[in-house]
């Protein structure tokens, strides 16, 4: 994942899986095998109201109303991943409102760096750009897998299944742990070229969706552990805080030693 290895939609199934496009190529039928056979993505609307509930709890920390200028959107590349405790990842993260050849730009930019820093997903604000953008391929190799964006991304509906999962994240270099979130989830968001979609994903594919969706809110995938898996990671994080403050000469924005915990149910609020 950012979460330490985009979804191209155009329109919305009967069974709520959309028709994936992997840089402009149809993938619908290698997609459909995948869900069939691996378990990866459900496609039972059926299913889907037997196992989820609905969001009811509303995040503590919520998006931004605010959208996305063009300015916020230009960059000068090559985007680097940036590490805790850099404000920028607590930043609230702006709407995108605009689907141009900026923002694929953005994209592709984001999926190279991805690749480079060997991840499955990539958020946005990882790379210093404070917009409401993901990307992430589970295979985590360029040319296997589908590469998928989601765009202004919400979580709709989540299951009642908890599973743990020892996560890492490229803005914590070296640092995994277990982190709790649902098995599955149903999301809408919106594709690279503005068409709104709803999926469902289950197992990794919702993992790496929850861990970069918590990104957009300002939540960091620590937030998310009980205290006891946090003490495993405690010196790291340290490590990280004392190494920002030496590299920019500041105090650190942030101290693991005086984090507030954040409730479980923070990150599937529907703003």
């Amino acid at each position: 994942m950012a979460f330490a290895t985009g979804l191209h939609s155009t329109a919305l199934s009967h069974t709520i899986l959309p028709l994936l496009h992997h840089r402009g190529t149809l993938l619908y039928a290698h997609f459909r095998r995948l869900s069939n056979s691996a378990g990866l993505f459900a496609s039972s609307s059926r299913r889907c109201k037997r196992e989820f509930q609905p969001v009811f709890a509303q995040a503590r920390r919520s998006f931004s109303s605010a959208v996305a200028s063009p300015s916020d959107l230009q960059f000068e590349g090559p985007l680097k991943i940036i590490e805790y405790p850099d404000p920028k990842l607590r930043a609230k993260n702006k709407r995108v409102d605009t689907f141009d050849e900026t923002l694929k730009k953005l994209v592709d930019e984001m999926f190279d760096v991805m690749y480079k820093d060997d991840g499955v997903g990539l958020s946005a604000p990882q790379v210093g750009m404070n917009v409401q953008v993901m990307v992430f391929n589970p295979a985590g190799e360029r040319g296997e897998g589908e590469e998928i964006v989601l765009v202004n991304p919400r979580i709709n509906r989540y299951s009642r299944q908890i599973v743990p999962f020892d996560e890492g994240c490229l803005s914590f270099p070296g640092v995994y742990a277990d982190v709790e979130r649902p098995n599955s989830l149903v999301v809408e968001a919106q594709d690279i070229n503005g068409a709104k979609f709803e999926v469902n994903l289950t197992g990794f594919p919702a993992r790496i969706f929850q861990h970069e969706f918590d990104h957009l809110q300002g939540i960091l995938f620590f937030d998310k552990m009980s205290d006891e898996i946090l003490d495993t990671i405690r010196a790291e994080l340290q490590a990280l805080e004392k190494k920002y403050e030496e590299r920019t000469g500041l105090p650190s924005p942030e101290r693991i030693d005086i984090r507030r915990k954040i409730k479980k149910a923070v990150g599937f609020g529907k703003s």
